[in-house]
């Protein structure tokens, strides 16, 4: 498995290697040891699985409080997608600054999101289909987040032909400076 880093450190690529003969491939997307020695020790609880119907659909910028905060690994098996984590670890050295990252299921990439950090992601094809593991169970109570075009954090989302889909709760987010930030 190959590992990258980004801009911030703490957030992480992984990319998996394939093996293929004419049936096809097999991959290990996930192995402990391997992420262990990356110097990543999560506890994953619980894999999420979403479907995007449309190019433009856009979920985020979300996170749990603690003691519900989550770890993320994301990859996409369908279609794919900008990947966005951004730092929101008040005493962090990159407190508000953001990682994007294309995930598809071509390029096979995984993006590893740690805790204190916003995720939100944008389609860029039809019937996208993105998984993820968490490192803790979802909670409603402390399922939050921040306006995904916080001229703030200032995203530069991709260019689409089309306006971003939001969800209801999506198009009423706060922006960074008004969240009560547990972080």
């Amino acid at each position: 498995m190959q590992v990258e880093a980004t801009e911030i450190p703490d957030v992480k690529i992984f990319t998996p290697r394939r093996f293929g003969d004419s049936r096809g491939f097999f991959s290990e997307v996930y192995n402990r040891r391997v992420f262990a020695a990356a110097g990543v020790t999560l506890d994953f609880v619980q894999d999420n699985q979403s479907l995007s119907r449309d190019v433009g659909t856009l979920r985020g910028l979300h996170f749990q409080a603690p003691p519900f905060a989550q770890d993320k690994l994301v990859r996409v098996v369908a279609g794919s997608i900008f990947d966005v984590a951004v730092d929101i670890r008040k005493t962090s050295k990159t407190y508000g600054r953001w990682v994007g990252v294309e995930l598809s299921a071509e390029n096979f990439r995984q993006l590893l999101i740690p805790v204190g950090f916003l995720h939100g992601f944008v389609t860029l094809e039809p019937d996208t289909m993105v998984l993820y593991k968490v490192s803790a169970p979802y909670s409603g109570q402390h399922d939050l987040g921040v306006a995904w075009n916080d001229p703030d954090i200032g995203v530069a989302w991709p260019q689409l032909a089309v306006a971003p889909t939001l969800s209801a709760k999506d198009s009423v987010q706060p922006s960074l400076r008004n969240l009560k930030n547990p972080f």
